[in-house]
């Protein structure tokens, strides 16, 4: 399959869960009008949520691509290096604004 059909069916698979939720909503709406209690969603929604996890797995696996190697020693990831005089980093950050030395006395 390509990316656009893996995309699609993980649309689908969007639109499917928001059908199986206005199906519960329109189902508790029916049992107010006939004073029923309310024991859980029917048995579809519950067969449409299970495809929905299906469909959404398999198109979170294929769509964003093929997996990366994340050995330390592959060429395909390097991370870029600290420089070699750590002498001049410079760490601008929001803790320079509190005082490095608390003077706090507990009496």
């Amino acid at each position: 399959m390509t990316m656009s059909m893996n995309f699609a069916v993980g649309v689908i698979a969007v639109l499917m869960l928001f059908h199986a939720a206005y199906s519960t909503i329109q189902y508790r709406s029916l049992l107010k009008i006939t004073e029923d209690e309310f024991t859980g969603p029917p048995f579809e929604v519950i067969v449409e949520l299970i495809l929905v996890l299906i469909l959404s797995l398999f198109a979170g696996l294929t769509v964003p691509g093929n997996f990366r190697s994340i050995l330390p020693d592959s060429d395909e990831n390097r991370v870029v290096s600290l420089p070699s005089n750590m002498n001049f980093m410079i760490f601008n950050h929001r803790g320079k604004a509190f005082p490095t030395e608390i003077g706090l006395k507990l009496n």
